[in-house]
């Protein structure tokens, strides 16, 4: 496994790392979970991604049990929770970014997670409600409280970013680490253009989600749709519609050939190509099952395979290289 500082902090972060959406307390038992934690523990991973919003909850329950009954030493594993969304409470107070639900939520991922601090601490969305002044007050007081180590935000734009960064700066506070955005072969806009200015003036760190396109990419639904799948799940209509549609379906076919050419998966191929932007600090893995986070866990070795002349390829078939504005 190899490490990489999250953004300009001194955190090192492993540069595959294990999520928990639509799995943990959800898809998977919860011994198989405990089996994907090992697994990914023992070949070097060192971040496991959270959120109060996983499965109402239930996902930091179920890490927070395995954590417990595992003797790492705490030193040697981050462990994160995002907040906005809520754990399924419907009244006003129970989800966005106010004071109240930040406290609230940290205080209640702690409980299920079973620690005593969290490493990572995300806004889930922003909220056009509560003023990032508010926000970033509070993320400030819980580093200062021992309750949060580091703070970022996941999906906000880069203007946002930037403000609470100005925020910060105005009153001598903590200001975000790092972003958590969507990141793939379709789907990278904002990872490559975007935020390209504030790698340089914040030193942005990104701990990057969906590396598969939820799976798309993995070459799964290649010759149709597969059954037992994230996709296949009730209420992730728009997940489905939103990915698998044909022009998607042909380019991976495509994908899936080349991989093939230069001697490996179309899953670490998609993998290894995130990990290929110098931006990205680490790229958060899912998996339902253990032979497949022990194949995707060796992307990193297939780093070097994508030369400059496959990298050419890739681009060719993806066909939706960003635009980029001139400095």
């Amino acid at each position: 496994m190899e490490y990489k500082n999250l953004g300009k902090s001194g955190l090192k972060v492993s540069r595959l790392s294990l999520g928990s959406w639509l799995t943990f307390g959800k898809q998977i038992g919860n011994n198989i979970a405990a089996d994907l934690m090992d697994l990914a523990y023992d070949k070097g991973v060192n971040f496991f991604d959270n959120a109060e919003i996983y499965s109402k909850g239930e996902s930091e329950r179920v890490m927070g049990e395995i954590l417990s009954k595992r003797d790492w030493r705490r030193d040697s594993y981050i462990v994160s929770s995002k907040a906005f969304f809520g754990d399924g409470g419907e009244l006003p107070n129970q989800r966005g970014l106010s004071r109240k639900h930040l406290v609230e939520a940290c205080e209640a991922a702690l409980k299920r997670l079973k620690l005593d601090y969290l490493d990572l601490y995300y806004c889930h969305r922003p909220d056009k409600e509560t003023p990032i002044s508010e926000t970033v007050w509070t993320m400030h007081n819980l580093i200062q409280q021992g309750k949060i180590l580091y703070w970022g935000t996941s999906e906000w734009s880069a203007q946002e970013i930037m403000e609470a960064h100005m925020v910060a700066q105005q009153y001598n506070l903590i200001g975000p680490t790092m972003e958590q955005p969507q990141y793939n072969m379709f789907h990278r806009d904002k990872v490559e253009v975007e935020y390209s200015q504030i790698y340089k003036t914040v030193g942005l760190g990104t701990t990057i989600w969906s590396p598969l396109a939820s799976g798309i990419l993995s070459g799964k639904y290649n010759d149709g749709m597969a059954e037992k799948t994230r996709l296949s799940m009730e209420g992730l209509e728009w997940l489905k519609d939103k990915n698998l549609v044909e022009e998607n379906l042909e380019k991976v076919r495509k994908l899936t050939k080349l991989a093939q050419e230069i001697g490996t998966s179309m899953p670490k191929m998609a993998i290894a190509w995130c990990l290929k932007n110098e931006n990205v600090s680490t790229a958060i893995l899912g998996a339902s099952k253990v032979d497949q986070l022990s194949e995707t866990l060796t992307a990193m070795d297939d780093v070097q395979l994508l030369t400059q002349e496959v990298m050419e390829k890739i681009s060719v078939i993806l066909d939706n290289e960003p635009s980029r504005p001139a400095f």
